[in-house]
C-alpha cells in the first residue's frame, strides 16, 4: 500500500509538472495598432498574420489584435510601447519620430519605390538588414514593408500640373515627404493619418497625400473633391512601417515557438504585407472612382518636373547624412538597387 501511494503521488506530480510546464510555454501576444480592423493592412495582413501563427503552434500562440490604440498612448508612441513592453508586439511608423532612424528614409525619399509595394517591401526588409538592425536592435523586427503609391487629394480644383502645388495646407506622414511638398511650393503639415479626416473637414488642410487604400476606411472620398495620381514608374513618396515585437517577448519563447515566429517573419512576410496595401489600393481607387470626384493622373512632362525636385532633395539627403557621419550615398545606391531588383522580378 504504502508503495501504491508513493507511485500513485509521484505519477501525480509528474503530470502536474508536465501541465503546468506546458502552460508556461502558452503564450498570448497582445498587438496594438491606429487603424480600423477593416483597413487593408489590419484585414489583409495582421489578421491574417495572427491565424497562421496560432495555426502553426497549434494554439500555443494567441495573437489579440487591438486597433485604434484600443490600449492607449498615441500612434508616434508605437515603437516606444514595443520597446518597453507596454504591448508585446505593434505596428509603427518610423517617420512619425523624424530624425530618430535616419536610414529609413532612404525608402521614404522622393521617386525612390515602384509602383508596387508588395515589390519595394520586399526590398526594404532586405535593405533593414544592413542598415536598420543596429538602430532598431532594442526590438525584434519581424516585418517591414511599405504602402502603394502615394495620391493627392484635395477640396476644389484638381491638381493637374506642379505648380497647382502652390499655396495649399497639404498633410504629409513624414520629414521627406513634407520636404517634398514644401519644395513643390505648399505648405506641408504633419499629422498622423487618423487625424487627416478631421483636420479636412474643419479646413485645417486644403488635401494631403495618402495611398488609395486608406481614402475608404477613412472616408476621405466622401470629404475631398478632387484626387490626382503621379504617373511613370516610380511612386511620388512613401512611407517605411514595421511589425515588431518586444524583444524579451520573442527572446523568453522556447525554441519551437521561436521557430513559429521565424517561419512568418522576413522578406516574403514583409512581401505579404505590402500585398495587402496594393490589394487595398484597388479597391480604394475603384471606391472612389464610383463618386463624382474628380481622379486625373499626370502627363509626363509633369512627372518629369517633379523628378527632377525629387533628385535634388536626394542629393541634399545625403549631404546631411554625411554630415551626421553616415554614408547615405551608399544608403541610396543599395535602396535603388533592390527596389529595382524586385521590381524586375
Amino acid at each position: 500500500m504504502k508503495t501504491l501511494v508513493t507511485s500513485t503521488l509521484a505519477g501525480a506530480m509528474a503530470l502536474g509538472m508536465t501541465a503546468t510546464f506546458a502552460f508556461a510555454q502558452d503564450v498570448t501576444l497582445r498587438c496594438q495598432h491606429f487603424l480600423s480592423p477593416k483597413a487593408s493592412v489590419p484585414a489583409r495582413f495582421m489578421q491574417p498574420w495572427a491565424d497562421k501563427v496560432m495555426a502553426d503552434s497549434d494554439g500555443r500562440i494567441k495573437v489579440e489584435l487591438y486597433p485604434a490604440m484600443q490600449l492607449g498612448g498615441k500612434p508616434p508612441a508605437l515603437y516606444d510601447q514595443i520597446r518597453d513592453g507596454v504591448i508585446d508586439c505593434g505596428w509603427a511608423l518610423p517617420g512619425y519620430t523624424p530624425g530618430r532612424f535616419p536610414e529609413s528614409e532612404a525608402f521614404e525619399l522622393p521617386f525612390m519605390t515602384s509602383m508596387s509595394a508588395e515589390a519595394s517591401s520586399k526590398a526594404l526588409w532586405d535593405y533593414s538588414q544592413k542598415y536598420l538592425l543596429d538602430r532598431m536592435g532594442d526590438i525584434h523586427l519581424m516585418a517591414m514593408h511599405l504602402h502603394g503609391p502615394g495620391v493627392v487629394h484635395t477640396k476644389g480644383d484638381p491638381i493637374a500640373s506642379p505648380a497647382d502645388f502652390a499655396g495649399l495646407k497639404l498633410r504629409g506622414p513624414s520629414r521627406q515627404a513634407n520636404a517634398l511638398l514644401e519644395a513643390l511650393g505648399a505648405t506641408p503639415v504633419g499629422i498622423p493619418v487618423p487625424a487627416f479626416p478631421e483636420a479636412l473637414s474643419k479646413g485645417v488642410v486644403d488635401g494631403g497625400v495618402i495611398p488609395w487604400e486608406i481614402v475608404p476606411p477613412l472616408k476621405v472620398h466622401e470629404l475631398a473633391d478632387s484626387h490626382t495620381q503621379i504617373g511613370g514608374d516610380r511612386a511620388l513618396y512613401n512611407t517605411v512601417f514595421i511589425w515588431g515585437m518586444n524583444k524579451a517577448v520573442y527572446d523568453g519563447l522556447p525554441d519551437d515557438l521561436k521557430a513559429v515566429i521565424d517561419a512568418n517573419s522576413g522578406v516574403e512576410v514583409s512581401g505579404l504585407a505590402g500585398r495587402a496595401m496594393d490589394e487595398g489600393d484597388e479597391v480604394g481607387e475603384q471606391v472612389t472612382a464610383g463618386t463624382d470626384n474628380s481622379i486625373v493622373t499626370l502627363d509626363d512632362a509633369a512627372v518629369a518636373e517633379m523628378r527632377a525636385i525629387g533628385e535634388k532633395q536626394t542629393d541634399a539627403w545625403i549631404a546631411e547624412m554625411a554630415d551626421a557621419g553616415l554614408d547615405g550615398a551608399a544608403m541610396v545606391a543599395d535602396a535603388q538597387a533592390l527596389v529595382a531588383k524586385y521590381a524586375d522580378n
